[in-house]
């Protein structure tokens, strides 16, 4: 898997996970439920950045960031949810 550079953007209501390359971003949403608990709400990946686990990166992020700040997440983004699916290690941060 490529090692990839993730930036935080976050807002009051909103944020999301970006990785940029080439011109180009991928992205994961989410937007704010409570101080513990987020909705992951889209995972954006254009056809250039497929294969290279991107997505998945993102979500890792996702995932390590709600450890280490203790919030839950809830997976409405059907790649999310895969990816929570795939990962029972992850059981911890997900609310469902």
């Amino acid at each position: 898997m490529t090692e990839f550079v993730i930036e935080r953007e976050s807002g009051p209501a909103k944020g999301r996970y970006v990785i940029r390359r080439g011109g180009e971003e991928a992205e994961l949403t989410w937007s704010v439920l409570s101080p513990t608990r987020i909705i992951a709400d889209h995972t954006g990946v254009p056809d250039s950045f497929r294969g290279t686990g991107a997505g998945r990166a993102l979500v890792e992020r996702l995932v390590a960031d709600a450890r280490a700040e203790g919030f839950t997440i809830v997976p409405l983004c059907p790649f999310v949810n895969a990816q929570r699916q795939r990962h029972p290690e992850w059981a911890d941060v997900f609310a469902v």
